[in-house]
């Protein structure tokens, strides 16, 4: 048994890792502190409202968000994780995402591992099994966490491809490069993918002396694969001449300086976005490592694989995707690509940063795989322990989306100090049986409404009609005319204005004391309890009620009335609802 638990360790590790946070989740359930932040405040919010309306399939309808937008602007419904939306409850189809970004994390890695090492495979299987448990498990953006997960899939496939020289044997390959869209998304992967794709043609030819045919034939499959099953998104960019607030957006003008030292922080750190904990263990690992294999490169007179050593190469890939990272916010290489590329004006190619998510994880796998070939016991067991710390900071470790850890801590906090945490739980955020009795009450019947004191994502959920809404894309007319809307509230808000007019995915009413109104805590004590806005201009956009978390001490001067003021035992929300007269 002894020896059976110590030959198989890395399978009784990550089994044990996994079935923790299985139990964790299927126990609170409901109860589970799921990331607000860009995330139940956006995506869960849009996914509820466009299966409340019934318009997941549907062309030509507007979706009952910021006084009625293209349903198109709302994601395909060939992709996994939104079919996950499609055919769960929301709670259920968060969690379906969530267990399939690991799965496929792990599936992906240890497949294009195995396909790398061949008959080394099972030398390096414990290392592999570990690293790709942590890669499955790494705490990115959850609605694009299958995307970020599933890169190492259409290396996979690209390989197979290059390799295979019977066109016969090819095709079902140029089938998967085909449907590898329905686990990617274009904006945030797909775009880099083909651009990287481009590169790797080129490299090849001057390599092999030979074009390659299969890699380029590749590029144009996948670009149809993204084109026709993320139709509506290209309908969007592409079909339609509307302008945008993509066009208006600051998106950063940093010195060249800055920039530098921003791709410096984005290669210790990983952005908001795509957090993988590299930083704790794997960032120090890599390091050392390079300078060891390097180093020993030299010794041996041996200096000139430095230049085809794989540690380095994908050292180099990290780098640049960095480098473009801190670039992108520097505004003369950035105005210098929109005008080489106007219909791209607006797109965030700081993104290529997200595809290190995957990268330090090889170098991690690279790194270790030395260590095995080394042959001494005492450098593999090292590499054991460096890749069992790496999966246990990923899980344990507080990172922006790590769900696990913060269901954890606040169930936690809540036994050992005996009271609720500031946060609110995925059930107490969209307190659904509240609204429910509210929408009774009032006889609710689609009237566009806005909201005060909490998201807008809120209204979306439990199917109430917002004139307010949060979206990265809608028409730059409509910014203009909530501007009009809250334009009396900046002057005692200036950080809030700025913040809306640099940006403005966020349209939501706002505080004219610079207070944050939408912050999704338990108690929402503001000091200054005014509605300060154009009530003409609201009214305009046919608003008819609004859901606050605050009792407005203006409300006659606003030209608003009370008409009911709302609990449940299931939600921490006191809720006012006021008719505008």
């Amino acid at each position: 048994m002894n020896h059976n638990i110590k030959k198989n360790w890395y399978i009784y590790l990550t089994g044990a890792l996994l079935l923790i946070q299985a139990a964790v989740f299927l126990v609170f359930r409901g109860e589970s502190y799921f990331q607000i932040h860009d995330n139940l405040d956006l995506f869960m919010g849009h996914y509820e409202m466009l299966k409340k309306a019934g318009i997941w399939f549907a062309h030509g309808v507007n979706a009952p968000i910021l006084h009625g937008i293209s349903r198109d602007l709302f994601g395909s419904e060939f992709n996994l994780y939104n079919m996950f939306y499609i055919l769960l409850p929301s709670y259920w189809a968060y969690l379906a995402g969530y267990a399939a970004k690991i799965a496929i994390g792990i599936f992906s890695f240890t497949l294009l591992s195995k396909d790398i090492y061949k008959e080394r495979y099972e030398k390096y299987r414990p290392l592999i099994l570990v690293i790709a448990t942590a890669y499955g498990m790494i705490p990115v953006f959850p609605t694009y966490g299958i995307a970020f997960t599933s890169v190492p899939l259409i290396i996979f496939f690209l390989r197979r491809l290059y390799f295979e020289k019977d066109l016969k044997k090819r095709l079902p390959w140029y089938v998967a490069v085909f449907f590898y869209p329905l686990v990617s998304y274009f904006s945030y992967h797909g775009f880099f993918i083909l651009s990287y794709m481009v590169l790797a043609v080129i490299i090849l030819w001057i390599r092999d002396r030979k074009f390659p045919k299969s890699t380029f034939l590749s590029i144009v499959i996948l670009s149809l694969g993204y084109i026709i099953l993320e139709y509506r998104l290209f309908g969007a960019m592409l079909g339609d001449d509307t302008i945008t607030i993509r066009t208006t957006m600051d998106h950063g003008n940093l010195t060249f300086g800055q920039a530098m030292k921003t791709a410096f922080d984005e290669f210790v750190n990983a952005s908001f976005h795509s957090e993988d904990s590299h930083t704790y263990v794997v960032l120090l690992v890599v390091l050392i490592g390079m300078v060891i294999i390097n180093a020993s490169l030299i010794k041996r007179g041996e200096a000139r694989k430095i230049l085809t050593e794989p540690v380095n190469l994908v050292m180099l890939w990290i780098i640049f995707n960095v480098l473009i990272f801190g670039l992108y916010q520097f505004a003369p290489f950035r105005h210098l690509f929109e005008m080489l590329v106007p219909p791209l004006t607006g797109f965030e190619f700081a993104r290529t940063a997200y595809f290190n998510t995957f990268l330090w994880y090889a170098e991690l796998l690279l790194v270790c795989v030395r260590m095995y070939d080394c042959g001494k016991k005492n450098v593999t067991l090292l590499a054991n322990l460096i890749v069992t710390l790496s999966v246990l900071v990923v899980m344990f470790v507080p990172q922006v989306y790590n769900d696990f850890y913060y269901t954890c801590y606040n169930q936690a906090y809540k036994v050992i100090k005996h009271k609720e945490t500031s946060t609110v739980n995925y059930n107490e955020f969209y307190s659904v049986k509240l609204f429910e009795k509210i929408k009774e009450d009032i006889s609710y019947d689609g009237e566009w409404s806005a909201s005060y004191g909490m998201h807008p994502a809120i209204l979306n959920y439990n199917g109430i009609a917002s004139v307010d809404g949060y979206l990265g894309m809608y028409a730059q007319e409509y910014k203009d005319k909530w501007t009009k809307v809250i334009e009396p509230a900046f002057e005692g808000s200036p950080s809030i204005s700025s913040y809306f007019l640099g940006w403005g995915a966020r349209v939501n009413l706002i505080s004219a004391s610079d207070e944050n109104t939408y912050a999704p805590l338990r108690v929402m004590d503001l000091k200054d309890r005014r509605l300060v806005c154009n009530m003409d201009e609201l009214r305009s956009l046919d608003c008819r009620y609004i859901f606050s978390r605050i009792d407005f001490t203006n409300a006659g001067d606003a030209g608003i009335s009370l008409i009911g003021e709302y609990t449940d035992k299931s939600s921490p929300y006191t809720i006012y609802v006021y008719k505008i007269e």
